[in-house]
């Protein structure tokens, strides 16, 4: 064996993996992309759950547009208006106030008071459902009752309760990742500030309402007809609160006659 040969070789491969290390520090430096330094500061601000409330993918993702000047400092729903607020002291800008939101199903028609068609025995999935004739219940606004939306939620803010989904106001933070998983859009954002939401999406006349559903709206327009705040509104049998309007009187809930009305942590209990 040539030891000199395998000192020459050995000398020479520590001088090439020197030289590649050199040009390899150089490239990281010459080509290297410089990251706001306020990104890692906003990205401290944000909750980090990652739900994507937000419109974009991750905390990091919202930073970084913040930085940019692509998004306001108030985006994160669910860091409210304190990471605003730091978000702002940052960003050298003046802090930008918003609503809370909260999510609120507008449905009411439990098993005790929502007429089946069938009995579903196959896979969880409200998608998958709905291809089997619409879903099991006569209703074809109604709530599927499966839960993608509660596993959709992030916050363990939703369940399910007699076929119904179900927002728990402590949890919920109004990212709104339950819209996106409603295969029937019967989810939306409300202000925190109002009670007062409509339980039911049926567009249907009230006697064919009544055939389908005990707790559905019948579009008698006795709300829209007693708000004093001109605030509902009744469309094609369907009953719509505007909430720029809406004073929460309540007046609304008292009139309804199917009481479809209701107050958010006050609906009644489900038949049995």
């Amino acid at each position: 064996m040539d030891i000199g040969a395998i000192v020459i070789a050995a000398v020479s491969l520590g001088l090439l993996g020197l030289v590649f290390g050199v040009i390899l520090a150089f490239a990281s430096r010459a080509f290297a992309v410089e990251q706001d330094e306020r990104i890692p500061q906003i990205a401290e601000c944000l909750p980090g759950a990652n739900c994507g409330g937000c419109g974009y993918a991750g905390c990091t993702a919202l930073a970084a547009a913040i930085a940019e000047g692509k998004a306001p400092v108030n985006a994160c729903p669910v860091g409210g208006a304190p990471s605003a607020e730091r978000i702002a002291e940052i960003m050298g800008v003046a802090a930008l106030t918003a609503e809370p939101m909260r999510a609120c199903v507008h449905c009411c028609g439990t098993d005790g008071d929502a007429v089946k068609r069938y009995r579903y025995e196959g896979i969880s999935d409200c998608e998958a459902v709905l291809r089997l004739g619409g879903g099991e219940k006569a209703c074809t606004y109604a709530c599927v009752g499966l839960g993608s939306c509660v596993r959709a939620c992030p916050f363990g803010a939703l369940s399910l309760k007699d076929g119904v989904a179900a927002v728990d106001l402590a949890k919920c933070t109004g990212c709104g990742q339950c819209l996106t998983a409603c295969p029937k859009g019967l989810i939306s954002l409300i202000p925190l500030s109002h009670s007062y939401y409509v339980g039911c999406s049926n567009r249907d006349r009230g006697g064919e309402t009544k055939k389908v559903c005990k707790a559905g709206c019948i579009g008698c327009k006795l709300c829209e007809r007693n708000c004093p705040a001109g605030a509902i509104t009744v469309t094609d049998n369907f009953a719509k609160i505007d909430y720029e309007k809406c004073t929460d009187c309540g007046l609304c809930a008292e009139k309804c006659p199917v009481k479809i009305i209701r107050r958010r942590g006050e609906e009644p209990p489900a038949e049995s």
